[in-house]
């Protein structure tokens, strides 16, 4: 069982592999970054990057599985407060087989709950050319040796396969009430104008549905384990939450594509990744999450000319009006023929 005192700084280790097929990739897409470029291998040969490639989001839940294998549901970690910052560095195609990397850069005893201290990780996402395809950088809470904090219980958490099985009963995107407006191109974006996504009520089916393929840890797939916990009771894994965001926001997306009545809607592209990920409450089963996003700044593409970065500043709100999650991202957009 590893405890905090076990990380050393400077230890890398690299361990596990996942091999991903094209209905692997399609299956979470489909769900959670249904665009083109990530669910139709025809459509894609005509998108920003000519070929169907894995959601960035997929990578994250993909690494974060290969975590809980390597080194989580052996130790007393007590979840993360977020990613201060993420890299998608090269696409994820069909076919290819991922590998884990971990290297410790920091280690720091909490001041304030003396039975806990937090390692600062670089995690890498590598194919098998072992070339990194996605690197994080975030803290982990673990208890410390002689606490009395426990390790996570034992049980048959990895039995379910890596790939996104969607539940019997899934929730539905619910759509805001404000009418969208057309797709815009980079020079038509607004900064400061804020836009609601929609909603989601994460129900104890889709909490386990996505833990049991992505974060198998016990907090997030069993009611008993997860009351033990320091949580209270079961949570939605913090990638699930951010999936969600994605699947709201590219919904948000087809209705302003929709509303788009003169020429052709405004295309996007993917995302070099993103910083300051905060999962600043737990989404417990029966929350109903409200996400939003605010253009926050953009500059034209040196490289690609064609098209311009914009900047957005995004949250999720439960029904409490409290804030559970925020990043801060960047998306290729196309700029007006």
């Amino acid at each position: 069982m590893l405890q905090f005192e076990d990380f050393v700084v400077g230890e890398t280790v690299s361990a596990g592999s996942i091999a991903v097929s094209l209905e692997d990739l399609v299956a979470f897409a489909a769900r959670y970054d249904a665009q083109d470029f990530h669910t139709d291998p025809e459509a894609a040969k005509a998108s920003f990057v000519g070929q169907l490639i894995g959601s960035g989001w997929h990578s994250c839940a993909l690494l974060m599985r290969l975590i809980a294998e390597d080194f989580l549901l052996d130790s007393t970690g007590m979840g993360s407060p977020g990613i201060d910052e993420l890299k998608w560095l090269r696409p994820v195609l069909p076919g290819d087989i991922l590998h884990a990397r971990r290297t410790v850069l920091e280690t720091r005893a909490s001041r304030s709950r003396p039975e806990m201290g937090l390692v600062l990780f670089r995690f890498e996402l590598l194919n098998q050319r072992d070339e990194p395809v996605m690197q994080q950088t975030n803290w982990i809470m673990f208890g410390r040796k002689g606490s009395g904090v426990a390790p996570q219980p034992a049980g048959n958490w990895l039995a379910h396969t890596p790939r996104y099985e969607r539940p019997l009963h899934e929730s539905p995107l619910e759509a805001p009430a404000e009418a969208p407006e057309p797709a815009r191109f980079f020079e038509e974006l607004e900064i400061g104008r804020r836009y609601e996504l929609g909603s989601f009520v994460f129900t104890a089916e889709e909490i386990v549905g996505f833990a049991r393929s992505f974060d198998p840890q016990p907090f997030h797939m069993d009611e008993a384990a997860a009351a033990a916990s320091s949580f209270g009771r079961l949570a939605a894994s913090g990638w699930h939450t951010a999936a969600v965001w994605m699947a709201t926001m590219v919904s948000h997306r087809r209705r302003q594509i929709a509303a788009t009545t003169t020429g052709s809607p405004a295309r996007l592209g993917p995302s070099p990744g993103f910083k300051n990920l905060r999962w600043s409450k737990p989404v417990f089963a029966g929350d109903r999450i409200t996400y939003f996003s605010e253009v926050a700044d953009k500059r034209e593409s040196a490289s690609r000319p064609q098209w311009g970065l914009f900047f957005h500043h995004n949250t999720g709100i439960n029904q409490h009006g409290e804030e559970v999650f925020s990043f801060d991202g960047c998306v290729f957009v196309e700029r007006k023929p």
